[in-house]
């Protein structure tokens, strides 16, 4: 579990975060959601460790990430799967070499003990045979999986996803969405998801935080939004006709 307590992000004297408190729970997709600048990236660098707050806590299963040490947050961190927006593999590196890296980094494994590692991995995604291959080589939907490999390569605690949908058209989106809530499932990671992408909302939704001009606005699981009275949610879920028919059709 990883629990966010009063928040407070400001850049050059703009407030970003004001006092933001969440709760994200082991085995379940935790999404974080809102519009464009509404704080919603700069909170999940937050969680990460990748911005340290001007007030406020993150608990890491009670342990207090903000204030850790740097020697006690580099253990910490390889606790930490991160999947990119974009996929961010490396477009020298094989998909082998890129889904070993981590192993490479953070591990002291035989070279065959981490081949294993990568090729579980990649069976895992539904990936075979392609370790020789490089990125450009790959599909954009076969990048995705080959970084959610990358990603639990160090069989992490917590999976943080930033625009997991990224460029995918529909059906391959929903391929990912499924794949990252059996991964969460399976390994019971805390798993935070920062989308925009209201399709995943419905379908992978289990704990959902709004953000709205850098506040919580709302709090809750997919099914609650519809019987939401959170003016500001609802016109950010159903700006499109297709979800305000869906929410009347509820």
């Amino acid at each position: 579990m990883i629990e966010a307590v009063d928040i407070y992000k400001s850049f050059e004297g703009t407030p970003i975060l004001e006092n933001v408190s969440a709760t994200f729970k082991t085995g379940q997709t935790n999404l974080i959601i809102g519009q464009s600048g509404s704080g919603k990236t700069v909170f999940l660098k937050t969680l990460v460790g990748l911005h340290q707050p001007d007030s406020g806590s993150v608990f890491y299963d009670s342990r207090n990430f903000t204030t850790m040490p740097n020697n006690e947050r580099i253990e910490a961190r390889k606790e930490i799967g991160m999947l990119f927006q974009g996929s961010a593999l490396f477009d020298s590196q094989t998909v082998e070499e890129n889904v070993r890296f981590p192993l490479d980094v953070f591990t002291n494994k035989s070279l065959e003990e981490r081949r294993d590692r990568v090729n579980a991995c990649l069976k895992r995604v539904n990936i075979e045979n392609a370790n020789h291959l490089y990125p450009s080589e790959i599909s954009g939907g076969m990048q995705k999986r080959v970084a959610i490999a990358r990603a639990i390569a160090l069989n992490p605690r917590y999976l943080f996803c930033d625009e997991p949908n990224s460029g995918l058209d529909p059906k391959t989106a929903i391929v990912i969405d499924e794949l990252i809530q059996e991964i969460t499932q399976e390994y019971n990671m805390t798993t935070i998801i920062n989308t925009h992408d209201m399709n995943s909302v419905f379908a992978i939704g289990e704990n959902i935080v709004f953000i709205f001009e850098g506040k919580k606005y709302w709090e809750g699981a997919s099914e609650d939004i519809f019987h939401s009275d959170n003016k500001e949610l609802n016109d950010f879920i159903f700006a499109s006709k297709f979800f305000k028919t869906l929410k009347e059709h509820r």
